[in-house]
């Protein structure tokens, strides 16, 4: 059975990976090296390394069911499982573990919408998710690190520091909206009941609030992936999910 989404095709790579050409070549190349595609004993797998990586990426991007997906790619449900969970973990962005003395990082929190209810919970939209803490770099706009998911009704402050992401950050300047007291963050001032703020003090709001918008313009981008606004998978697969669009936003992005 032949299928009709291949990568061998240029024209279909870029609407499900958001990659050129050029920049899915070089990651396939990069998944090479990290051992993404090791010779296994037994039965080969159905699709070349370039197909299973369009294969995650397109279910991702269209959060179809593996039924409407796997015909698509000429293969059967089962095997289209199977390729998702054993290339979705590959994919996976490995956050930065060393930052220059000026580097300037946001973080937010962002909620997916998971019907995997061990790990999730109801949240203020009412609808079971998980929380992700997302740090990106304020100059570059890269993602520099996605936390570990915690139930969708912890709020910011906790999801901060039971992520990791805060041991991973370690000291450096990080940038973060109201909802981080008492975290040694910087965020912008408050004002009293009563008392109105200063101007620099309100300039330094506009200007906090102008570069910590970046984070959320990196979120309308990874929320494009459908996946993120209904996920299916259960386990770490929302987490591999997370991560490996936080990867194809960084290739994208730097080009």
């Amino acid at each position: 059975m032949s299928g009709v989404i291949t990568a061998s095709e240029s024209s279909w790579i870029t609407p499900f990976t958001g990659l050129s050409p050029r920049v899915f070549g070089r990651l396939v190349t990069e998944l090479r090296r990290e051992g993404a595609d090791p010779v296994r004993k037994g039965r080969p797998w159905s699709l070349p390394l370039e197909d299973r990586v369009l294969l995650v990426a397109a279910y991702w991007r269209t959060n179809l069911t593996l039924r409407q997906l796997a015909p698509l790619f000429g293969i059967s449900k089962s095997a289209a499982d199977r390729i998702i969970d054993d290339l979705g973990p590959s994919l996976a962005l490995q956050p930065r573990k060393r930052f220059r003395k000026d580097t300037v990082l946001i973080v937010d929190g962002t909620l997916v919408p998971t019907r995997d209810h061990t790990i999730a919970e109801q949240s203020k939209n009412y609808r079971y998710s998980t929380n992700h803490q997302v740090v990106i770099d304020a100059d570059t706009r890269l993602i520099v690190l996605v936390g570990r998911p915690l139930p969708g009704n912890r709020n910011d402050c906790k999801a901060w520091e039971e992520s990791g992401a805060k041991a991973a950050v370690g000291k450096t300047m990080t940038i973060a909206d109201g909802g981080y007291p008492g975290t040694g963050l910087v965020m912008p001032h408050r004002r009293r009941k009563g008392e109105e703020l200063p101007d620099w003090k309100q300039a330094h709001n506009k200007s906090h609030k102008q570069v910590r918008a970046r984070v959320e313009h990196v979120f309308a981008r990874m929320k494009t992936w459908k996946i993120l606004r209904d996920c299916r998978l259960k386990g770490d697969g929302v987490h591999h999910a997370m991560l490996g669009i936080a990867r194809l936003h960084n290739l994208n992005l730097a080009g």
